[in-house]
């Protein structure tokens, strides 16, 4: 991944992996369903935004750099990939 704050990026990673282990641990610890599916909830969401995050760099700069090199090849490429990543962001 080029020009992505990566350390930003990785630090959202780094929250979900805690997150993650903490409702497995909610699991083994058998506590109440609805604090569970309150947390796995939560972290949807952040992945969402992880996602977010990935697909703004790729329209910012791969798409963009396609764009500015004028090949329309890869211009076409990297829209088509642009617009199947939408669809499952949409998913």
């Amino acid at each position: 991944m080029k020009h992505c704050d990566k350390g930003a990026l990785l630090k959202r990673l780094s929250r979900l992996e805690g997150q993650v282990r903490g409702v497995a641990r909610m699991v083994e610890e058998e506590r109440y369903c609805v604090d569970i599916l309150t947390q796995t909830a939560a972290i949807r969401a952040a992945l969402k935004g992880v996602e977010r995050l990935v697909l703004e760099n790729h329209a910012h700069h791969c798409v963009e750099d396609a764009i500015a090199a004028g090949d329309p090849e890869d211009q076409r490429t990297k829209f088509n990939e642009l617009i199947a990543l939408l669809q499952k962001a949409q998913a």
